[in-house]
C-alpha cells in the first residue's frame, strides 16, 4: 500500500539536505578554532537554539542529524525511536533538546565536532538516499495504521517546525530564500 500525502521526493529531499549542510560547511570553513567560537548573530528558530556562535549552530545541527538518522535507522528497523514519544513531542522538550545538543558540543574540540558533523552528513545522506521512490512512499511498518510513509516521517523529523521541508542552517543563517525554498 502507498500513502498520499504529500511528501517531497527522495532525490529532493537529498538535494535539500546536501545543499543545506553545504551551506554551513562554507560558512564555517578556513575559520579558526576561536573565530567558529566567537559571537555569532543566528536566526533563532521557533523553540530557540541556544546558539551564540558558529560552533554552537554546527552542535544544533548536528545533534537534530544524528535524531533524524536514528529515527530512519530505528524505523528501518521496526522500531520506533525515543523522540516520536509523545513525551518529547512538546515545545519544552525540543528547547531543552536544542540547549543540551548546544552545551554538549562546547565541550568537545572543534576538529572532532566538526569530524563529527561530516561523518553524521555522510551517514546521513547515505541513509536518505538508500531509499527508492516506492519504499519511500510506503508506510513506516511501527505506524502502519497511520498510513504514514517513510518519506513524511523523514520530512517530519527533519523539518523545523511551521518551515519548508530539510531546510535548517538555511534557517539560522537567514539564507533560506537564497536556497530556493519559497519553491516549496
Amino acid at each position: 500500500m502507498l500513502t498520499t500525502e504529500s511528501v517531497v521526493s527522495v532525490a529532493e529531499a537529498v538535494r535539500r539536505t546536501e545543499l543545506d549542510r553545504r551551506l554551513l560547511t562554507d560558512e564555517i570553513a578556513g575559520r579558526s578554532d576561536e573565530a567558529l567560537a566567537a559571537p555569532y548573530t543566528v536566526n533563532a528558530g521557533p523553540l530557540g537554539d541556544a546558539c551564540d556562535s558558529l560552533r554552537d549552530l554546527v552542535a544544533h545541527v548536528l545533534m537534530w542529524d544524528e535524531i533524524s538518522l536514528a529515527v530512519l535507522t530505528e524505523a528501518r528497523a521496526v522500531r520506533r525511536h525515543w523522540s516520536l514519544d509523545p513525551r518529547w513531542e512538546t515545545r519544552e522538550a525540543g528547547q531543552m533538546l536544542n540547549a543540551s545538543g548546544v552545551a554538549a558540543g562546547r565541550e568537545l574540540p572543534v576538529g572532532l565536532l566538526l569530524h563529527r558533523f561530516a561523518s553524521v552528513h555522510d551517514a546521513l545522506l547515505a541513509e536518505l538516499g538508500s531509499y527508492s521512490e516506492a519504499e519511500w512512499h510506503a508506510p513506516v511498518p511501527f505506524d502502519a495504521d497511520t498510513g504514514r510513509s517513510v518519506g513524511s516521517l523523514a520530512q517530519y523529523v527533519m523539518t523545523v517546525p511551521r518551515q519548508h521541508p530539510y531546510w535548517h542552517a538555511a534557517i539560522h543563517l537567514r539564507r533560506l530564500s537564497a536556497m530556493g525554498a519559497d519553491q516549496g
